[in-house]
Parts: structure tokens; sequence; C-alpha cells
């Protein structure tokens, strides 16, 4: 067999096995941010103008995550959370606009004593989506019920729902230990 003929089938197989190794690289990488980042995925995907681009906007996010100083909060303060969000719930039966007010104080404040920057809605969002996606929908709820309350045009049902959406993030960023719960990528 000439040089030329066993050129002509090594450089094909090759290019072939490179083309899979990629394609499963690119399938595992897509089946691991879709497990990491649940409903998030799917959201940041139809936000995006691909699949490609939306991995790479969630790559760039743990990339910006891995450089946050994210922290466990010491026991003393996380008692006083826990005292601070009893208070809030005690005052949702007498003035619920002001407890839900107080609820989305409490969560940006705990928010930024873990460590997370709490100068934009929108940049909380992204940040808490690394390792909060799973609570992350409770927080856009409550945030959009919290929204309503300033113009006085929430129910009181809707009140009640903002509280039980504010709680699940809040418990998720309270017991959270602080410690990344990803390998690096």
């Amino acid at each position: 067999m000439s040089t030329g003929t066993l050129l002509a089938i090594v450089i094909p197989v090759a290019v072939v096995v490179l083309l899979l190794a990629a394609g499963s690289a690119l399938f595992t990488r897509h089946r691991s941010l879709q497990k990491r980042y649940g409903p998030e995925y799917e959201r940041t995907v139809q936000d995006a103008d691909s699949r490609l681009a939306a991995e790479r906007e969630l790559s760039a996010r743990e990339k910006r995550h891995d450089k946050l100083d994210i922290k466990p909060l010491p026991d003393r303060l996380r008692d006083r959370y826990s005292r601070d969000w009893d208070n809030v719930q005690h005052e949702f039966v007498d003035r619920p606009q002001d407890a839900v007010h107080d609820a989305d104080r409490l969560v940006t404040s705990l928010m930024h004593d873990r460590g997370y920057p709490t100068d934009s809605y929108d940049q909380q969002l992204k940040d808490l989506s690394v390792e909060h996606s799973r609570t992350l929908d409770h927080y856009r709820s409550a945030h959009e019920i919290d929204a309503l309350s300033v113009s006085h045009k929430a129910t009181t049902e809707q009140l009640r729902s903002a509280m039980v959406h504010y709680r699940a993030l809040f418990d998720d960023l309270l017991s959270d230990d602080g410690q990344s719960r990803h390998a690096p990528a």
C-alpha cells in the first residue's frame, strides 16, 4: 500500500475520531450544565441566541462565581437571621406588605453577608444561579410580587405566596455551608 493511499485512509479516520470525541465532550458538557442548572438552564437557552451562547453564559457565570468570596455564616449570625425571619413572619399578620418588603431586604442582607454582590437584581440572579438554581424561580416570583405590592396591586394571597417564595431562598442561603458544590469548569 502506498503512502498516499495510507494517508487517504488514516486522515479521514482520524478526523472522524476527533469529531466524535469533540461531539461527546460537548454532549457531556451540555448534560452537566443541564443537570446542574435545572430550569435555569432552559431559561438561559430561551433568552440566548443559541444553545452554545447559553452554555457560554452559564460557564461565564461559574467563572465569575468562583472569584466571589462566598462564605458560610458564623453560628451567631445564622441565629440572628433565623430570629429576624421569625419577626418578619410575625409581622405578616398585621402588615403583610411591609413583611414582604422586609423579607426582600432580609434575603438581600443575607446574600450580602454570605459574600454575594447585591447592587443589581439581574446580577444577583446570575450569581445565585450557580449554587442556588433550584430556588431561583422562588426568588423571581417573590420579587415580582414585591414589585406589585409597591403599587398596592398585590392581593393578600399573592403576598402570602411571596413570603413562601422568599422563605425557600432564605432557607437555601442560610443552610448552605458556603462550600462550592461543583467541580471547577
